[in-house]
């Protein structure tokens, strides 16, 4: 099979194994996936700062932005001044700047394919497809109460269980909303079935993504030492590879409200999925409120984030699409022959 270029996106709900799938598709001989940079989407925000791409100052601009010194720059092993002159030198937008950097790290590997990895990308869908529009996307899902059992073991984790509970439904909401409006570039991959039968699994996902399985893909813990920054201990797990270990945790994790309140809020999505309900009931009055009103606020953040977007989006200099690809050329290409 001859390779795609398409750029590659993991994500879904925290602690539903996304760092496991970045490795395991890391440690594919064409493809590279960083530890989580988190600077896609502050550059994005702030692009209208930058001023005119066009201009080769503003260009160097954006790449010290992006490629500003600590901890998540180390992580990317790559030459700082060499990937500013790139930047300066390649296209005039900002996905491609982004590319750019996601391009140094996969040729560190020697591999012509890149991708990027964050749980939280979920929220931002309509942003990677403007900034790559040629992407795919692998949603990573996992049974929800394990999810909410798994963030509340977590040291960053600093929110309650009804702000937990949101998260995963928001995950498969806006993905759902991607997928109908993107048909055809949101892959779906279950946790559980992939730690069952992994092979069975990353055969269909490199299906999907237009590349031939590898072998190594099943043994992620040979790579997870380079691919997984050793600070983060939390994903110790990636360096034994899959496992069914991991599945049903919940059961010792949450209380019973909180088991009682994934299936309640959650049932029709969970059913959906095929997870099996225990028939917890409902819970107490006080926590359905509780729920409510952080699914409120979660909402009005969101919607006010998007309405924020639009303003900015009237006021670009430039087009922020990535102009790397064969893909995203034509992409481009297309848009030119609309106006």
């Amino acid at each position: 099979m001859v390779g795609s270029d398409r750029p590659i996106f993991v994500l879904g709900c925290p602690r539903s194994g996304t760092t496991l799938v970045q490795v395991m598709l890391h440690s594919h001989p064409r493809l590279a996936v960083p530890p989580e940079n988190r600077f896609l989407l502050p550059a994005y925000r702030r692009r209208l700062r930058f001023g005119n791409l066009e201009e080769p100052a503003n260009r160097k601009a954006v790449a010290k932005f992006l490629l500003r010194r600590g901890k998540r720059f180390r992580d990317l092993g790559i030459d700082r001044r060499e990937t500013i002159a790139r930047i300066v030198q390649g296209p005039p937008t900002l996905g491609s700047a982004i590319g750019i950097v996601l391009q140094a790290y996969a040729e560190r590997f020697d591999r012509p394919r890149w991708g990027d990895k964050r749980p939280h990308y979920t929220h931002y869908i309509d942003v990677l497809m403007r900034l790559f529009p040629d992407a795919q996307i692998v949603h990573v899902i996992r049974d929800p109460r394990d999810c909410v059992a798994s963030l509340k073991r977590m040291p960053w984790w600093k929110r309650s269980s009804y702000h937990a509970v949101s998260v995963w439904a928001e995950a498969i909401d806006y993905v759902g909303r991607a997928s109908r409006r993107w048909p055809g570039v949101v892959v779906p991959l279950s946790y559980e079935r992939l730690a069952a039968d992994p092979e069975s699994e990353l055969r269909a996902l490199c299906a999907a993504l237009g590349e031939d399985y590898e072998p190594a893909m099943v043994e992620p813990e040979r790579v997870a030492p380079v691919a997984v920054p050793e600070r983060k201990h939390w994903h110790s797990y990636t360096h034994v590879g899959p496992t069914t270990g991991r599945i049903g945790r919940w059961r010792e994790g949450l209380e019973p409200w909180e088991v009682a309140l994934c299936e309640t809020m959650l049932g029709g999505r969970m059913q959906a999925l095929g997870y099996e309900l225990t028939g917890a009931g409902r819970p107490g009055p006080e926590h359905v409120l509780r729920y409510a009103g952080v699914r409120a606020e979660r909402r009005l953040r969101h919607r006010a984030r998007t309405l924020e977007d639009v303003w900015l989006r009237l006021r670009e200099p430039n087009p922020v699409a990535a102009l790397l690809t064969s893909g995203q050329r034509a992409s481009a290409e297309r848009e030119e022959v609309v106006k």
